[in-house]
């Protein structure tokens, strides 16, 4: 390259970069989970049927997959769902999965915490991509199409 090179500037769509976000999270929050399982405690807390204080029963797995399936979903509905309802979306569930997820890192191993701050931190983007979502503005109206009665050509 020489000094003079420049790359050509691009912007990426505020719902693009939501979806990517969604998407690594997801994948930090699956690692960190995978992870778990190289620990003897954790196994063995699975073979006694307990995660983390829960048993492991329909209805827990059936909770553990609507927390998993939401942000899945949030993948896609970044970018298809109206601007008005996705930056609510985002936000809200944003916030309701950082707390959750900080909630769940309390007294873990350090990898568990590292990848949890790592989520949060990609919840936090979400949060500030959807607050700040860009605002086309309105054209300005003209005088011409307020007016009912039709133009005479002289």
């Amino acid at each position: 390259m020489t000094a003079d090179t420049k790359f050509e500037p691009s912007k990426v769509n505020v719902r693009i970069k939501i979806s990517a976000l969604w998407t690594a999270m997801l994948f930090v929050f699956a690692y960190v989970d995978i992870f778990s399982l190289y620990r003897s405690d954790f196994r063995t807390d699975i073979e006694a049927g307990q995660i983390g204080g829960f048993t492991i029963n329909q209805a827990f797995l059936l909770g553990t997959t609507v927390y998993i399936v939401i942000p899945s979903l949030m993948v896609f509905a970044a970018l298809v769902l109206r601007p008005r309802i996705n930056r609510l979306a985002n936000i809200a569930l944003s916030v309701i999965y950082a707390l959750t997820i900080i909630s769940g890192a309390i007294g873990e191993w350090a990898y568990y915490v590292l990848g949890s701050a790592v989520e949060v931190a990609l919840l936090a983007a979400i949060v500030y991509y959807a607050w700040t979502w860009p605002r086309q503005p309105t054209p300005p109206v003209r005088a011409s199409e307020h007016e009912t009665t039709p133009h005479h050509i002289h």
